[in-house]
């Protein structure tokens, strides 16, 4: 008897006030009618950090495995699943077609380490940056709330009302 598994959907988008500096995730998690908002910041980091650990962060909330359809702007994650990157970066040792190690590595062991552990049937969806996707539009509000809250809590950092936040989905 096969297993019937729960399909959820997830909606993601990270953002950072430099590129490094502090940033921003978000995710909505979405089962049926149960629909979940989490956020969180991070000092120093990059936007494609905040893009993988979006998805981390995501994952780690489902309880049982899943069948899981990420939506998210950025192509850096999209592709890394759906163009077979990590595939390759795994097979060359971590090393991208240059032969340079891959960036981010740690978080892209630690989500491929994630879906492992609980056997998700993982689905990556690109959708358009700030083009009426209201999923993205919130997590992207999110994201950037986020780094308002990390930046009003170290104000030695900056203003955080006069930040210019930087998207990989624009």
């Amino acid at each position: 008897m096969s297993e019937t598994l729960k399909q959820v959907d997830i909606f993601t988008d990270g953002a950072c006030s430099g590129n490094p500096g502090p940033g921003g995730w978000a995710a909505i998690l979405r089962y049926g009618t149960h629909e979940m908002e989490i956020s969180g910041s991070m000092p120093q980091t990059t936007n494609n950090r905040m893009e993988v650990f979006a998805v981390i962060s995501a994952l780690g909330r489902l309880k049982t495995r899943c069948q899981v359809t990420v939506y998210s702007d950025s192509a850096y994650l999209v592709n890394a699943f759906n163009e077979h990157w990590l595939e390759n970066w795994q097979n060359k040792g971590w090393k991208n077609s240059e032969g340079k190690p891959v960036e981010n590595q740690d978080l892209w062991r630690l989500l491929l380490l994630t879906i492992r552990k609980k056997g998700h049937v993982m689905r990556f969806q690109k959708v358009k940056g700030h083009a009426d996707h209201p999923e993205n539009i919130r997590c992207d509000a999110l994201a950037k709330e986020a780094i308002q809250q990390y930046l009003r809590h170290n104000s030695d950092l900056g203003d955080p009302d006069h930040v210019v936040i930087v998207h990989s989905g624009d």
